[in-house]
């Protein structure tokens, strides 16, 4: 007879079991889920407990609260479960789309999220990423077990009743509440024009229904046929049952229209009644929900749902193995793998997908919710070693967003977003295509960087473009009729305009290789051209980046015209070019002293995305020993811990969990498009990774040790590596990456 999986990842959470361990076994899910960082001015990871085989379309999650953009559905700090969660939220800034949920209860009926909720304790919660429980105070000294199993759109619920004359199972279809909404002026128009829908089917024991609430719409285009279709199935029958609408209750009630409604299913219990539930969606119709049930949860076997998962992530897991570290180490680095596994989201329903850029069903794989602004740094790079059979349809799902829609996405969710800055598909799929993927049409990659690159978006000089400004058509890169005309764009005619200068540059650099590549040389010369930019926004006489008029004088304002960040933020930030910034500053020696007094004043922020290279900008000036020290002490408990407060900072849809996969291995993707990797120090003994056709890259640090932190040398098969970078083209062959450590730090 087989050991249940749940009843080993019970033992697992309480450290009882003596069974050997997996990789999946070390991921912890909850590191990363308080909503307050460690440090002093930190955010939380902004990550979920989902359940979930990887890169799912829907994650089922616990719901704890009320989620919106800038709130999660789990928060680890709450006490209180509002119900179990089909989400698609990827992270803490964005916002849920098409969710459904379904909370147990007993006693009387309570359908308002307030007045729903059931108490727990975190002692009494196991989450793994295959199975979720926790016990809910459903009365004095009576609960009601919830458990979750979750496979890529379905997943299976299963409650556990006390005895109740009265038990009921609360589906909520939409929740537009307006005390949640960041947006009030926006909030009545899409009370007018949402309105959700469930129906409660008595002969087939199952609600359907679908939500069209996208809690990010008022930054996109509006959808017409947008819906997140669902079907809710139970293994009993339904005899007590209805609907409701706000607060207003309607027993025998088959159909339910609104904005703040759902259904119920009411019965009485023995003691120790079980129930399973199951949740299909699909963002095509409830046919397909119908169809993507049969494939995934054919059955009610909640065990074999488990298992099916956990092997899933097993074996994705195990491609990068580790030795002769501790337990909480190996609990840290696969939870960081386990969260650069989640996004961007597979959106295509086995063969179809639904597309939110022309509202239209297509043949074909689709990917969605890709956080581009945080991820072309380290993310993608760590997909193209660690996923490299999905990057071709990564690529091809941004270059078919361009077709649906005009043009690639900044941040889609699911649809156009303006938020944050820059067109860094750009640098994935040039990233992508320098590294030899080619499972694209080149030719129509090309004319989609190449718009990014040489055309302005709609209205450009009438608009500042500011962060999260409400919808009126795709920014692109804002301002680039400026940054063409006078090479920089300014600070008085477009919002955030130094970091977009920078970030410009980049995607420019980007765009430059693949044009190189295809011959491209007229184009090429230009974008090179413009990669310079940032030249035209560093202030000689203070030493930093800064923001200028479109008259060329410099603004009064020296902390203005950034992204989340200040001059300390951006000041380093052009990582197309990194000699050409040490000659900007004056040389190594200046660079070196101004980018340690970044680190040593305390202005360096681990948690912020255009800072992750900077550790690594050591190497080209003379200094890697000092790389070295501070990947050691950034990649230690000070930023990554084995607690809900796990995380320093947003993990960014895996962003910041990728940089430290890369930082533990030893190297880092300073440049994108360059197909290079920048050497810094590996921090375990031994790591070894199972690349594409049969090939493995293998990493040992010899002597490595608290003190042991700086490199003596490192060779690859053999030979020494003198200029501090490998080539992706190297690593890709597989091979031995060996470190000899020392406490001495070298100077050369």
């Amino acid at each position: 007879m087989l050991l249940s999986l749940v009843t080993v990842a019970a033992n697992a959470q309480q450290k009882t079991t003596k069974v050997k361990k997996d990789e999946v076994d070390y991921v912890n899910p909850l590191i990363g889920t308080a909503a307050t960082g460690f440090a002093k001015g930190l955010d939380g990871g902004g990550t979920m407990p989902c359940v979930n085989v990887p890169f799912a379309m829907t994650n089922f999650v616990a719901q704890t609260g009320e989620n919106k953009m800038s709130k999660m559905s789990y928060t680890y700090e709450d006490n209180s479960v509002i119900g179990l969660m089909a989400s698609h939220q990827p992270t803490v800034w964005m916002g849920d789309y098409g969710y459904v949920s379904v909370m147990p209860q007993i006693g009387n009926l309570r359908v308002l999220p307030e007045e729903r909720k059931l108490m727990f304790d975190h002692k009494d919660e196991v989450a793994k990423p295959y199975y979720y429980s926790v016990k809910l105070k459903a009365a004095a000294n009576t609960n009601i077990k919830a458990e979750i199993a979750g496979s890529n759109t379905c997943g299976m619920f299963r409650f556990t009743f006390p005895k109740a004359d009265q038990a009921h199972l609360i589906i909520q279809g939409i929740n537009l509440n307006p005390t949640l909404t960041d947006w009030a002026n926006d909030f009545k128009v899409r009370m007018k024009e949402l309105r959700g829908y469930v129906h409660v089917d008595t002969v087939n024991n199952e609600i359907t229904g679908y939500n069209p609430d996208r809690q990010s719409a008022q930054l996109g285009p509006p959808l017409k046929n947008f819906k997140g279709y669902f079907i809710i199935k139970f293994d009993k029958p339904i005899r007590s049952y209805g609907t409701w609408d706000n607060q207003t209750i309607k027993k025998r009630s088959k159909e339910q229209f609104g904005t703040r409604m759902g259904a119920y299913v009411s019965f009485k219990t023995t003691g120790n009644t079980v129930v399973k539930v199951t949740v299909a969606t699909s963002f095509i119709s409830i046919d397909q929900a119908r169809h993507n049930l049969k494939r995934e949860i054919p059955d009610w076997d909640f065990e074999k749902v488990v298992k099916s998962t956990r092997d899933n992530w097993q074996q994705q897991l195990k491609k990068v193995q580790v030795a002769d570290i501790t337990d909480g180490q190996k609990t840290i680095f696969y939870t960081a793998l386990f969260h650069t596994l989640l996004f961007p989201r597979e959106f295509s329903e086995y063969g179809r997908y639904y597309s939110a850029f022309d509202d239209k069903i297509h043949n074909g794989v689709s990917y969605n919710d890709y956080s581009l602004w945080d991820t072309f740094r380290a993310l993608h790079p760590l997909l193209t070693l660690t996923q490299p059979e999905r990057v071709n349809d990564m690529v091809k799902s941004l270059l078919q967003m361009y077709q649906e829609g005009g043009w690639m996405p900044m941040w889609p969710n699911p649809t156009y977003t303006n938020i944050m800055i820059g067109t860094h598909a750009d640098a994935v799929i040039a990233d992508a295509y320098v590294k030899g993927f080619r499972g694209y049409n080149i030719a129509l990659a090309y004319e989609a960087l190449h718009k990014d690159a040489f055309a302005a978006p709609d209205g450009d000089v009438q608009k500042k473009w500011g962060d999260r400004d409400l919808w009126t058509s795709f920014e692109a890169r804002g301002g680039l009729t400026n940054y063409h005309k006078l090479g920089y764009i300014p600070v008085d005619k477009t919002k955030e305009s130094v970091s977009r200068t920078i970030e410009y540059g980049i995607d420019d650099y980007c765009v430059a290789q693949l044009a190189k590549a295809l011959g491209k040389t007229s184009d090429y010369n230009q974008l090179m051209g413009w990669s310079k930019n940032y030249k035209n926004v560093y202030n000689s006489s203070t030493g930093f980046m800064a923001p200028r008029n479109a008259d060329g004088s410099w603004s009064a304002q020296s902390d203005s015209g950034f992204t989340e960040g200040t001059k300390w933020t951006y000041t380093f930030g052009a990582m197309q070019d990194v000699p050409g910034m040490i000659a900007l500053m004056g040389g190594e020696k200046a660079f070196a002293d101004k980018l340690t007094h970044n680190f040593n004043d305390g202005h360096y922020r681990a948690d912020n995305e255009p800072g992750h290279h900077y550790i690594y900008l050591f190497n080209y000036c003379g200094m890697p020993w000092k790389a070295q020290e501070l990947v050691r002490q950034h990649t230690s408990w000070q930023n990554f811990r084995n607690a809900p407060i796990g995380i320093n900072g947003n993990d960014d849809c895996g962003q910041t969990s990728a940089w430290y996969i890369f930082s533990t291995m030893g190297f880092y993707p300073v440049t994108p498009a360059s197909g290079l990797y920048s050497i810094g120090a590996p921090q375990f003994p031994y790591i070894a990774m199972n690349l594409q056709n049969g090939n493995k890259l293998v990493i040992k640090a010899t002597g490595l040790s608290a003190q042991n932190k700086y490199v003596k040398s490192v060779t690859f098969n053999g030979v020494a590596i003198k200029d501090h970078t490998i080539s992706h083209e190297q690593i890709s062959h597989g091979g031995t990456l060996a470190f000899t450590m020392t406490n001495i730090p070298q100077k050369d």
